[in-house]
């Protein structure tokens, strides 16, 4: 597939699945060998446990929205610089819903063969969400 359709099948999947929690047609998107990779290693998921990190996330925020800003591709990789906003309404992080509209961005990584997402990573900005929601507080001088 070119990059051009590799970067669509990436903001398919977000405006179609990530954006409504709707994981009826996720096996369009998600490869059965998908995979997640965090901190230098990677958590074999398969189709069922990406519906189920969606619906753990949507019970966080179930109104949760990534807008794409920006997408670069190269071969099989995706690069899409999101900004995600969600009103914080389940247990995040150990922490109570505050009921607060968090705001994050960030970087996704995705690795497209046949169509299809079979590995996902990035980077988000966390410290400002966790500022926000009252997780943590800048502590200055006395």
């Amino acid at each position: 597939m070119s990059t051009s359709e590799n970067k669509l099948i990436i903001r398919r999947y977000i405006d179609e699945v990530i954006n409504t929690g709707n994981i009826d047609d996720i096996d369009k998107f998600i490869s059965p060998d998908y995979a997640e990779v965090y901190e230098g290693k990677t958590y074999h998921l398969g189709i069922n446990g990406a519906k189920e990190h969606i619906l753990g996330v949507r019970q966080t925020y179930p109104d949760l929205r990534l807008t794409v800003e920006r997408q670069i591709a190269e071969d099989e990789w995706v690069a899409t610089i999101i900004v995600a906003r969600g009103t914080h309404k389940g247990i995040w992080q150990g922490m109570k819903p505050t009921g607060k509209v968090l705001i994050y961005s960030g970087v996704n990584l995705d690795k497209v063969v046949h169509g299809r997402i079979v590995e996902h990573g990035g980077a988000a900005n966390m410290l400002s969400p966790l500022l926000e929601a009252g997780a943590i507080r800048v502590v200055g001088p006395d």
